[in-house]
């Protein structure tokens, strides 16, 4: 019985840590980009392009490097930041391109459906997604606090 424990305890150790490392490196990704409280207001009568699904806009303001609104369908919108998570600097900015956004510095590529993902480049993280809700028919609410 007690090989048995020290056989299967080395899996258990291993596997613990494995878990442990793995859990880690999600808190590094989530805080790539530093957190920038922030909340504003899109009038949609004024910014019309986002009410065509595959259109992206920029708003240099908030967030740490701006942010870009990206509209998926009528009433689905995404807001991400506008810095690379591969070079993350003020200065790196992704520059939004419709559904797809490209890093000036290092080319990283993302796609801005559905989580901000690297399509192609040397980034592995997604960007920094922001929450957005309506505030009305015409208004967009994007923050992140």
């Amino acid at each position: 019985m007690k090989q048995l424990v020290l056989k299967y305890g080395k899996y258990f150790i291993f596997s613990f840590i494995l878990i442990l490392s793995s859990v880690s490196c999600d808190k590094i990704q989530d805080s790539q980009v530093p957190n920038v409280p922030f909340t504003f207001e899109i009038n949609l009568n004024i910014a019309n392009e986002l009410t065509i699904p595959g259109n992206s806009m920029y708003f240099p303001g908030p967030g740490y490097g701006g942010v870009i609104v990206y509209c998926e369908m009528p009433d689905t919108y995404y807001a991400y930041d506008a810095t690379c998570t591969y070079e993350v600097s003020q200065t790196c900015k992704v520059k939004n391109e419709g559904v797809l956004g490209t890093c000036s510095c290092c080319g990283s590529e993302f796609f801005l459906t559905g989580g901000g993902f690297p399509s192609s480049g040397p980034a592995a993280a997604a960007l920094r997604q922001y929450n957005v809700s309506f505030v009305n028919n015409f208004t967009l609410r994007v923050y992140n606090n």
